[in-house]
């Protein structure tokens, strides 16, 4: 299973990044490691003083696939959910610097929390809808999937460019503007349209 991070996907957020908005879609990746056991606490790790929340819509694959048409993107998914891509802040800025990779600063253990399920998309809009982020019961990110550069179907024919995409696989697919700070003793809570899916202590 990948977990496949789709970075500056909104436009806001390049800017407010100081991010030059991309020309074709910018991924990475996290290791199955990154995903949080459901109903765990998530402790803020030792190796960063400036973590930072990232709350994006979740695709998950259903469907084997490699060179997908953009026409037939949306047979390979029919759920979405929410998570979040934890970001060492400090660490990103230290590898941008040097001109390093960025795995440490994004990759690292639990650095992916999912939300507690996928619903179905049946009935949706894929390209329109709204979700948003809570901490500690205040709004800090509202984003709407019509905002993306890049939409999912497209971000699937890319991706399905450069690797096979399987079963189970997962698209993070970018955050809107509003990332910011947590502290130990944070409490995260996130929603796809009026549906809390997400509720992440920080310990």
């Amino acid at each position: 299973m990948k977990i496949i991070c789709i970075g500056r996907n909104y436009a806001n957020h390049a800017k407010e990044m100081n991010s030059a908005v991309p020309e074709v879609p910018m991924f990475f990746m996290k290791p199955d490691t990154a995903l949080l056991p459901k109903k765990n606490p998530f402790f803020y790790p030792n190796f960063t003083k400036d973590l930072h929340f990232e709350c994006e819509i979740v695709i998950k694959i259903n469907k084997l696939g490699k060179n997908i048409a953009e026409k037939y993107a949306h047979e390979y998914y029919d759920h979405i959910g929410l998570g979040i891509d934890f970001t060492a802040r400090d660490l990103q800025q230290k590898c941008k610097d040097k001109g390093h990779p960025w795995e440490i600063a994004k990759a690292f253990e639990h650095s992916a929390p999912l939300g507690d399920k996928f619903i179905p998309l049946e009935g949706k809009d894929i390209n329109n809808i709204n979700f948003k982020l809570e901490k500690n019961g205040e709004t800090v990110q509202e984003g709407n999937t019509k905002d993306m550069i890049f939409n999912v179907n497209q971000l699937i024919a890319y991706v399905s460019k450069f690797m096979t995409l399987k079963i189970g696989d997962l698209i993070f697919t970018g955050t809107p503007e509003g990332v910011g700070p947590v502290q130990i003793g944070d409490r995260l809570t996130g929603y796809i349209e009026d549906e809390k899916l997400l509720d992440l202590k920080i310990k």
